[in-house]
């Protein structure tokens, strides 16, 4: 699990954003919300051009690195804040709660793919430093198994902790047990933004499939009755059959004497929710740690969203959603120390915001409007 996220010098982050996730508050409701003492559901909440989609890219970029998935590199250009000129590099500070360790991987880039330093720690430890400033091309590491592994690298787009792991068989031992852990979980990361929907024969998000029909692969995996109650349970009052294309098969509306091709007749809202179901079926396949979705009901009704959430919360994988909407602030649906307030570079969860003590029947969203949450004024 992640428990704490800060960067600064990247895009509109000239100075540090922090998003800590171990900062509940011990609420007796909605408790599946919070696992290990972390948040395991966040939503953040903020106005246009506040930063919460920098915020998802600053949160994926230690995949760039410490993986093969290929990125969408677009997203990535202007990597460093234009506010401050003697910036050299972007900073990004993870710490993850992984096999009973906790671990802080801190890393500072020049751009999307350049690293100039890298430093792992474990339980307090510190395991692997490798600071490239001034031509330094030698690291440190103290992980069992290591020890006769070259000390030497100079390709400054290879990250030191990628390099042990594809060079070393590294010995049984809670440190390393937590480092494997740490490329599983980041492996596992998902950035998902719900305008994909329009191009539904591409991938849902980066690191899915690529090149097939998300409604073909929705009736490869068999999941087409599951699909169509979905739907129904959503509003989209309708009865889904498979029918064969050029392609393969594929979906289509059954209306009885007739059958419609499916994504030829979907709406805006229909398209979201298939996009989603797709997300949903890799989630419980279990190969997903982290979902991360951008503005995640720009087409969604209230309610459709609130069906969103339900679902992610079933599934147990940590999530983090961005949005305008302050109606999906309910304790009916999360709690006080799940919900987000993004402004001026400053982030924190809503008990953070006001020095009145929330419970279960509080209408939070009032509160709100009522400007009752400041987040200026955060506890520290």
């Amino acid at each position: 699990m992640l428990k704490k996220f800060s960067v600064s010098n990247f895009k509109g982050f000239a100075s540090e954003l922090e998003l800590d996730l171990a900062s509940s508050c011990g609420y007796a409701f909605n408790t599946d919300c919070i696992r290990n003492g972390v948040v395991n559901g966040c939503m953040v909440n903020g106005h246009n051009g506040c930063g919460k989609s920098n915020l998802c890219h600053a949160l994926m970029d230690i995949q760039c690195h410490l993986t093969d998935i290929c990125r969408d590199e677009t997203r990535y250009c202007n990597y460093l804040n234009a506010a401050t000129a003697d910036a050299v590099a972007a900073s990004f500070s993870y710490e993850f709660l992984l096999e009973g360790s906790v671990v802080r991987y801190d890393y500072r880039k020049t751009d999307y793919k350049t690293l100039v330093s890298e430093r792992l720690e474990i339980d307090g430890r510190e395991v692997v430093n490798f600071d490239r400033t001034e031509g330094n091309t030698c690291f440190t590491t103290t992980l069992k198994g290591a020890e006769s592994l070259k000390r030497t690298l100079r390709d400054n787009e290879i990250s030191v902790l990628k390099y042990i792991k594809n060079n070393t068989v590294l010995e049984c031992s809670k440190e390393n047990d937590a480092f494997a852990a740490l490329f599983d979980f980041v492996q596992g990361m998902r950035l998902c933004r719900s305008e994909r929907w329009v191009d539904y024969r591409a991938c849902a998000a980066e690191g899915m499939i690529r090149g097939k029909t998300l409604t073909g692969e929705i009736v490869r995996r068999g999941k087409v009755r599951e699909f169509e109650e979905f739907l129904n349970e959503a509003g989209v009052k309708c009865k889904l059959a498979v029918v064969e294309t050029f392609e393969g098969p594929d979906l289509a509306f059954d209306f009885g004497n007739r059958r419609l091709p499916f994504t030829s007749v979907m709406s805006s809202g229909t398209g979201a929710l298939t996009l989603f179901f797709y997300w949903y079926m890799t989630i419980v396949e279990g190969n997903v740690s982290m979902v991360i979705i951008d503005e995640f009901d720009a087409f969604y009704h209230n309610d459709v969203a609130r069906l969103v959430i339900r679902r992610l919360k079933e599934t147990g994988v940590q999530f983090v959603l961005t949005t305008h909407n302050t109606s999906l602030m309910s304790n009916a649906l999360m709690r006080p120390d799940c919900y987000y307030l993004m402004e001026n570079n400053k982030m924190l969860p809503l008990w953070h915001c006001t020095d009145k003590e929330l419970r279960l029947e509080h209408n939070l969203e009032r509160i709100y409007r009522g400007g009752g949450f400041i987040v200026s004024k955060g506890k520290s």
